[in-house]
């Protein structure tokens, strides 16, 4: 694991030239408010060619007009996994994308906290969107990501609309949380039941650690930090989008109803017929109806 400091590079997945340079993804590992170093991409996504002056026709991707997405992903994903390449390039037609991998997950620093601390992994994210010249950023968080990105809007909403102005805010302009649970210690299902023996049993942090390459925190919340039902209900004026399938099963329907109902007039409900749970059972065409969902909701 690198323990690079932040902002430094520490590969990409081209090599840049005169001709690609403004399509170069970018890999850094960023540093969260708790010292947690973060494993991220930047893709800029689709770049317009400015044929401005007919004779020397540039690229350019005017980034502070283009919408970023930041993409939150589920427990035991990375930046790496196939799950989350194939969301990034969905989302990529519809601006740029920053994806990265939750502390405990992938090359990234720290222990997971399952939703907890995570919150401050997505703040670094959204901060380097912006930084990177973004003024509009939509956070698409999946299962575990999709609460994190409820209790992230909740707590930054405010404090980031202040900082705005700059280009440091961490908060959202625009929220997607797909097949996020309600409520915290939700053993309904066989597949809850067995995440919950990965994360409290000590031979569940080992096959964790060994078979899913997720290090889990030893140790309980303290305090329990805000429920995603709780969070929806502070989110207000940011646009908020749910997404759950009436098939997934993690959690049961009455979780994306609990959240759409706290959300109130802000927040839209799609209870999509035959999805399953989180990035694996969200195809194509929904990816393309969240991306343009997003765009529109950012103006």
């Amino acid at each position: 694991m690198s323990t690079g400091p932040a902002g430094h590079v520490t590969r990409s997945f081209v090599v840049p030239n005169s001709e690609t340079a403004d399509r170069t993804p970018l890999r850094r590992f960023l540093t969260t408010d708790d010292g947690v170093t973060i494993d991220a991409v930047y893709e800029p996504g689709v770049v317009v060619y400015d044929a401005s002056t007919p004779l020397s026709g540039h690229l350019s991707d005017h980034r502070s007009d283009h919408l970023a997405f930041v993409v939150a992903h589920g427990f035991t994903g990375d930046v790496d996994r196939p799950h989350v390449r194939r969301v990034a390039e969905a989302f990529a037609q519809y601006g740029a994308v920053v994806t990265f991998s939750f502390r405990g997950h992938g090359a990234s620093g720290g222990r997971s906290t399952v939703g907890d601390r995570e919150v401050l992994d997505l703040a670094a994210a959204v901060r380097w969107a912006r930084e990177l010249g973004h003024t509009r950023v939509a956070t698409v968080g999946f299962s575990m990501g999709g609460s994190v990105v409820l209790r992230h809007a909740a707590l930054y909403g405010s404090s980031g609309r202040q900082e705005r102005g700059g280009r440091t805010g961490a908060a959202p302009d625009v929220v997607v949380s797909v097949s996020a649970p309600a409520r915290w210690y939700y053993r309904g299902t066989a597949p809850m039941r067995r995440l919950h023996w990965l994360v409290t049993r000590p031979e569940g942090r080992l096959v964790s650690r060994y078979g899913l390459r997720t290090r889990i925190h030893h140790q309980d919340w303290n305090p329990v930090p805000l429920s995603p039902v709780e969070a929806a209900a502070r989110i207000a004026p940011t646009p908020l989008l749910i997404v759950h399938g009436d098939r997934d099963g993690y959690f049961p329907v009455d979780h994306p109803r609990m959240l759409a109902d706290a959300a109130g007039d802000t927040g839209e409900l799609w209870l999509e017929p035959g999805m399953g749970h989180a990035e694996h059972a969200a195809d194509d065409e929904l990816l393309r109806r969240i991306g343009g969902w997003a765009v529109a909701q950012a103006g």
